[in-house]
């Protein structure tokens, strides 16, 4: 297995979804920063059978409605001095905006440049979202 050194501070993202760690990482746009960041796949473990995980050695601000979208049983760890300082669990953001396009090919968003679209969350189960113009349904 491969060693990866404990955070002196930064950020712990745990509990991602296998296969869902690259996807976060590109959503939040980790590849810009010029400070370490380390993305493990394929991680055992007990809960989730394999999970993904990704550290970050410096203090961000993260978007926690892209990582609720992405993957709202995430959980954030935020580390100083070696140690465990604040642990935040995610869920299914009600509402997003700016991240999701609609599908619906008549909608105003379609034929116009819209600079937001907000669309809020029909059913938390299939993770299904509204467009707040023509009301068309989206699934994650």
């Amino acid at each position: 297995m491969i060693n990866v050194s404990k955070l002196k501070r930064g950020i712990v993202i745990d509990h991602i979804a296998a296969n869902h760690g690259y996807k976060i990482f590109k959503q939040l746009k980790l590849d810009e920063l010029d400070d370490v960041v380390v993305l493990m796949r394929n991680v055992p473990s007990r809960k989730l059978g394999k999970k993904d995980l990704i550290k970050i050695e410096t203090d961000i601000a993260l978007d926690f409605r892209v990582l609720g979208l992405i993957d709202p049983n995430v959980t954030v760890n935020y580390i100083k001095d070696g140690e465990l300082k604040e642990k935040a669990k995610l869920s299914l953001p009600r509402d997003v905006s700016g991240i999701l396009q609609c599908k619906n090919p008549r909608c105003i968003t379609q034929q116009e440049e819209v600079e937001s679209i907000t669309f809020y969350l029909v059913d938390e189960k299939t993770k299904e979202y509204r467009c707040e113009y023509c009301d068309a349904k989206t699934s994650l």
